[in-house]
C-alpha cells in the first residue's frame, strides 16, 4: 500500500526579483513517516524549497499543501513543522531544560506535562544530566542534540532540518547522522532534509530530491539515484564517478556503440541520449573498474588504454588516477596494497563492463 503524501508542492515557482526563478515548477509529494533529502549545489533550491514549507518564504506561485490543506498563506507558528538549524539557535540564557521546554510555553501546554515531555525528550538524546546547563557549556554535537529534542518536544507532524551537521567534525557529523536516522526509524516522524553533502544524503534518507537550477532532475532512492542517475548532472554529483566524451554510432536493445573523442569505441547502456549521430558523456564509476596490466579483458568487456599518473593510499582503498581518452584525472578505486605495483608513467589498460558504462547526456 502506498503511503499517503504528508506534503504536497503543486507548481510551486520563486523569485526574489521577479525575473530569476529560483524555484521552477516544483511538484513534489512527501510520503508520511520517510525521510527525505533535498540534495543539491549552493544556490540550486533546496533551501528555499525548505524555507517555502517552514513558512519563511512565500511561494511567487502555486500552493503548498500540509494533510491536504493550503499553507502558502499560514504562518509558521501555525503548521505544527519544528525546525533545526546549522547554527542550532539555542537560547544562551536559557538553560539546556528552558530551551527544549520553549516550544511548549509558546504553545502553552500544562506545565506538568510539559514537565514530563521535556525528560522524555532529554533522556532521548541522552542528556538527563545537563539539564541545567547552558548552550555554552556544551559541544557542538550536544548543543545540535539539544536543538534535536527542542524540534521534537511538541511532537510535531513534520520535522525540518536545513544543513544540521554542518558545522561539526567529521566523526560526530557521522555519529550524528545514525543518530539521527535511529530517531527518524523510532518515532516514524516525517523529516525534510537539507544538504549540500551527497554522502550525507545517501547514508540517511529513504529519498533523494536532488536539485540543480531550481528543477528537481531526479527524485529517488539512494541506491538508485547512484545505480541509475537519469542525467550527467545526477551522474556526477552523487559519489565518484569518471566521464569520457564520445559520439553515439548505434543504439539496439538498450545499449550503444560509442565512438570516444580520444579514439576507440566503447559499449554503453543507452539512458539518456538522442540518437546515432549524438554527442554522448560516458558515466564509470571508479569502483567498476579493473586495471588490466597486459590488456587481457574478459569476454564483452570494454577495453581502453590507460596511462599511470598516481595513486592514493586511502585506508580502507586506494585510488589509481590514470589517463584515459583525454581524461587524465580518470580514477579507479582499488583494495588497499593493489596501488604499490602501479608506477608513474607505466602504461596499463582498464576493462569494464558495458552495463556498468551509462551513455548520458553530453557534460
Amino acid at each position: 500500500m502506498v503511503t499517503p503524501a504528508l506534503v504536497r508542492f503543486s507548481g510551486i515557482q520563486k523569485t526574489y526579483d521577479g525575473e530569476h526563478l529560483v524555484v521552477k515548477n516544483l511538484d513534489l509529494d512527501i510520503r508520511k513517516g520517510e525521510f527525505i533529502t533535498l540534495l543539491g549545489p549552493s544556490g540550486s533550491g533546496k533551501t528555499t524549497t525548505l524555507m517555502m514549507l517552514a513558512g519563511f518564504e512565500v511561494p511567487t506561485e502555486g500552493e503548498i499543501y500540509l494533510s491536504d490543506r493550503p499553507i502558502k498563506n499560514m504562518p509558521p507558528h501555525k503548521r505544527d513543522i519544528g525546525m533545526v538549524f546549522q547554527n542550532y539557535a539555542l537560547f544562551p540564557h536559557l538553560t539546556i531544560e528552558e530551551n527544549v521546554a520553549f516550544p511548549l510555553s509558546v504553545r502553552r501546554v500544562d506545565k506538568s506535562e510539559a514537565q514530563a515531555r521535556v525528560k522524555a525528550a532529554l533522556r532521548m538524546i541522552k542528556m538527563e544530566t545537563m539539564a541545567q546547563r547552558r548552550p555554552g557549556q556544551l559541544s557542538g554535537g550536544q548543543q545540535q542534540r539539544v536543538a534535536l529534542a527542542r524540534a521534537l518536544v511538541f511532537n510535531p507532524q513534520l520535522v525540518l532540518m536545513d544543513e544540521p551537521l554542518g558545522a561539526l567534525d567529521k566523526r560526530l557529523r557521522e555519529q550524528m547522522q545514525l543518530e539521527i536516522k535511529q530517531l527518524h526509524e523510532t518515532m516514524g516522524i516525517t523529516i525534510v532534509y537539507v544538504t549540500h553533502d551527497q554522502s550525507e544524503a545517501l547514508t540517511m534518507s529513504d529519498r533523494i530530491a536532488v536539485f540543480n537550477d531550481g528543477i528537481v532532475q531526479q527524485i529517488d532512492r539512494p541506491d538508485a539515484l547512484y545505480e541509475r542517475p537519469v542525467n550527467s548532472f545526477v551522474a556526477n554529483f552523487v559519489g565518484e564517478n569518471n566521464v569520457i566524451s564520445g559520439s553515439v554510432e548505434t543504439i539496439d536493445k538498450g545499449y550503444c556503440r560509442v565512438a570516444l573523442k580520444a579514439g576507440g569505441t566503447v559499449t554503453a547502456r543507452a539512458i539518456n541520449v538522442s540518437g546515432a549521430g549524438a554527442a554522448t558523456s560516458l558515466s564509470v564509476r571508479p569502483e567498476r573498474i579493473a586495471i588490466i596490466p597486459d590488456g587481457a579483458s574478459g569476454d564483452g568487456a570494454n577495453l581502453l588504454p590507460a596511462k599511470v599518473q598516481s595513486t592514493i593510499y586511502l585506508g580502507d582503498h586506494a585510488l589509481a588516477v590514470l589517463d584515459v581518452a583525454d581524461n587524465a584525472e580518470f580514477m579507479v578505486k582499488l583494495q588497499p596494497g593493489a596501488h604499490d605495483s602501479l608506477k608513474h608513467g607505466e602504461s596499463v589498460f582498464i576493462s569494464f563492463r558495458p552495463e556498468d558504462c551509462l551513455a548520458l547526456d553530453p557534460v
